[in-house]
């Protein structure tokens, strides 16, 4: 089992899986002053082909820091939000069908509030709970891709990964 250490997010160590921006606290161009502020175009997410975006709810409960599954999506971002905690996402850069580039995979932990938006064909999967017992997570996909646009890999059973760290590489 090989160890990868969470890190904070940092535009630079996202840039090459998506982008992300802090929906709580935002730091972005704005229209307007109190009483109504509004935060313009912090984040973008490619729908590909599909008119309709459509959102949901992914509680993560507490579970060990373990991953061995991780999916991607050919023609379509995924954009994930914590809403009520923080979390723990690995991600690893796109590549051919059905080969999780192990050595790349990396760990971020997003703060509750922040939208994550990852590119199409970068791994990832459900996000872990972070300092709390469960997240509830906003996703937004075009409708239906966990059907039509959603490759998941299982990993072999002497390759999990072990999330680790504090935070600080």
């Amino acid at each position: 089992m090989r160890d990868v250490a969470y890190r904070a997010l940092s535009v630079e160590g996202f840039a090459k899986y998506g982008q992300y921006a802090n929906m709580i606290n935002p730091r972005a161009p704005r229209i307007g002053e109190e009483p109504i502020e509004f935060y313009r175009d912090m984040a973008q997410s490619c729908l590909g082909a599909v008119p309709v975006g459509s959102f949901g709810v992914c509680r993560v409960v507490k579970r060990p820091f373990i991953i061995d599954i991780s999916e991607y999506h050919d023609f379509t971002c995924e954009t994930v939000m914590p809403l009520d905690g923080d979390v723990l996402m690995h991600v690893a850069p796109a590549g051919p069908d059905n080969e999780f580039p192990f050595e790349q995979a990396e760990v971020f932990k997003v703060p509750k509030g922040t939208l994550a938006v990852l590119r199409p064909g970068v791994w990832h999967h459900a996000p872990y709970a972070f300092g709390c017992e469960f997240v509830n997570c906003l996703i937004m996909l075009p409708e239906r891709t966990y059907l039509n646009d959603c490759k998941v890999y299982a990993f072999p059973e002497a390759k999990p990964l072990k999330i680790t760290g504090d935070g600080t590489r």
